[in-house]
């Protein structure tokens, strides 16, 4: 099964074009024409790899005709890897521009974004057009992509780490056939009672109706709680100065519209983002189906086209209930950035905390904070996300005593994004260019080149401009955060491997969270599948180290009970 295929189908009609493709990329034989896509790649079930332009042309045509692939790989996935790597990215990713690059051609423009349309879920992977490329065009685009990656800092961990993508990408679309399991009716009494009555003509509900009034009589006089400008306006009035409407701030007021508007803020959210007009837009059938978009921001991590599938409230998960005779495995990873953190710093200390499948914060403070667990858990938190002055500071430098290869690791990624270099992840996914480093030395500001080392040699943050330490702060994140995403593709194409034989589905997807959907008697089997495909990912992705990649499993009828 070491195969590979490149297929792509015809513009008019149910036909494909398909060769098989030798080492280099290039046709080992002679581009065939058959008249049906899906009895084409029904009739090669030993294809180790089908090479295409893009998941979303061809594979939801395949899962409807009940047709699973092992592997793919994504053409344009690919390719904004590829830039991002190059240092090029937000250059057009699609295979047409790919190819015009070669010939030296005007290179088009990517077309505009697709919306998902609310009520049309049956349109939200549709194959679409194949972007004016010729099957000729698309095998010479591929064949040079395998040059690029050759050409990359680390050659095989991209090549792992775009063969992970594009196993997201199959993964994303067999989510978005399965669905979520959502009773729609469990939805309506959970609105019911945050929400009350529904009024005719679309207006708020009962409650929030309540609570603007108690609002407004706090006030003294009529104010929309959903306009922020006009409650800032109301808080000026009654001698209080308010910068935002945000709920840690409105709690530090002593005043007794705070309390009816926070919680009208709660329910508003709701109401408009998961209320009655998203239930009636979005689930079909007893199922909400999101497209998800692997790779959807430059970290790696996933979004959504539509449907706030990552946002869905703890009240209303209430409604997300497993069929009869079904249940639902809920997996957290746990501490999952520090554990990527000790695997990518290769830090002995770090590496042997992370080497338990406990907590990780609990062994942290024991090493490093006198058994302060909530201390511990800012510390490295802080050296992640970059909370570098003030106690932040005095938690740095306790951290590198105890852990300097890890500290050195995510102060590197901050200089280097300062100094407006690329940073790249674990496997090679890379942050976008510094746009502002060549106008603030235009400008005349500070560059990080010369933040200044203290006597023991250590990175000192702080010397930068405003915009090149913002950039540091991301870069130092994005290497963790990213790394941690590239993990947990590998992880879900673990799971998706293990799971093949079962009736299991893999349904939902969020950061370090997964979801199974599966009878009650394969919930056994699947949360231990889960567990082995954390392992399998930290080993394929970071070698083999100590580091332990555990999750939290719940098995349960409502996805609310997991929490």
């Amino acid at each position: 099964m070491n195969e590979r295929w490149a297929l792509a189908p015809e513009p008019e009609g149910d036909g494909a074009l398909l060769v098989a493709l030798g080492p280099d990329g290039l046709p080992a034989g002679e581009v065939r024409r058959e008249p049906d896509l899906v009895a084409a790649v029904r009739s090669r079930p030993d294809v180790a790899r089908w090479v295409w332009r893009a998941t979303s042309e061809v594979y939801p045509r395949l899962l409807a005709a009940g047709v699973r692939v092992e592997r793919c790989y994504d053409v344009e996935d690919a390719e904004q890897l590829l830039l991002g790597h190059e240092g090029r990215l937000g250059e057009p990713r699609s295979a047409a521009a790919a190819w015009a690059r070669l010939r030296n051609a005007p290179v088009p423009p990517d077309p505009p974004a697709r919306a998902a349309e609310p009520g049309s879920q049956d349109s939200l992977f549709e194959p679409v057009a194949s972007a004016g490329i010729p099957f000729d065009g698309l095998l010479q685009v591929y064949a040079e992509q395998q040059r690029r990656h050759d050409r990359a800092e680390h050659p095989g961990r991209m090549r792992l780490l775009t063969a992970a993508e594009s196993a997201g990408m199959l993964v994303a679309a067999e989510m978005h056939r399965a669905g979520l399991p959502w009773r729609a009716d469990v939805h309506r009494e959970v609105l019911h009672g945050l929400l009350g009555e529904r009024y005719a003509g679309g207006g708020e509900p009962r409650r929030l109706a309540e609570l603007a009034d108690e609002v407004s009589a706090a006030f003294g006089h009529r104010v929309r709680p959903d306009l922020p400008a006009e409650v800032l306006k109301a808080f000026a009035r009654a001698g209080i100065r308010v910068r935002s409407t945000r709920r840690w701030e409105l709690e530090e007021i002593d005043h007794p519209a705070v309390a009816p508007l926070i919680a009208y803020k709660k329910l508003y959210r709701i109401w408009t983002a998961h209320g009655w007009s998203w239930l009636a837009d979005w689930v079909r059938d007893g199922r909400f189906r999101p497209e998800y978009l692997p790779g959807g921001t430059v970290s790696g991590r996933w979004t959504t086209n539509g449907g706030g599938a990552l946002q869905i409230p703890k009240v209303i998960r209430q409604a997300v209930v497993a069929d009869e005779g079904w249940r639902l495995v809920v997996a957290d990873a746990d501490q999952m950035e520090p554990r990527v953190l000790a695997a990518i710093s290769r830090d002995p200390g770090l590496m042997e905390v992370a080497g338990h499948p406990d907590d990780l914060y609990t062994r942290l403070s024991d090493r490093a904070f006198s058994g302060d667990r909530d201390h511990a858990k800012l510390a490295l938190l802080g050296a992640v996300y970059g909370q570098t002055s003030g106690d932040g500071l005095k938690n740095l430098a306790a951290l590198r005593r105890r852990f300097p290869r890890a500290v050195a690791y995510v102060d590197d990624a901050a200089k280097a994004g300062e100094e407006g270099r690329l940073v790249r992840t674990w496997l090679g996914r890379t942050s976008p260019k510094a746009a502002g480093a060549a106008e603030d030395e235009e400008a005349g500001l500070p560059q990080a080149a010369a933040a200044e080392d203290d006597a023991s040699g250590q990175y000192v943050p702080g010397y930068a401009s405003t915009d090149a330490r913002a950039r540091g702060r991301f870069t130092r994140n994005f290497v963790v955060q990213g790394s941690a995403a590239d993990w947990a593709l590998l992880m879900l194409a673990a799971l998706r491997r293990a799971t093949a034989g079962m009736r299991a589905e893999l349904v939902f997807f969020q950061h370090d969270e997964v979801i199974v959907h599966c009878p009650a008697e394969e919930a056994p089997a699947v949360t231990e599948a889960i567990r082995a495909a954390g392992d399998e990912a930290g080993r394929i992705a970071f070698g083999e180290t100590p580091v332990r990649f555990p999750f939290t499993t719940a098995t349960v009828e409502r996805y609310s009970e997991a929490k």
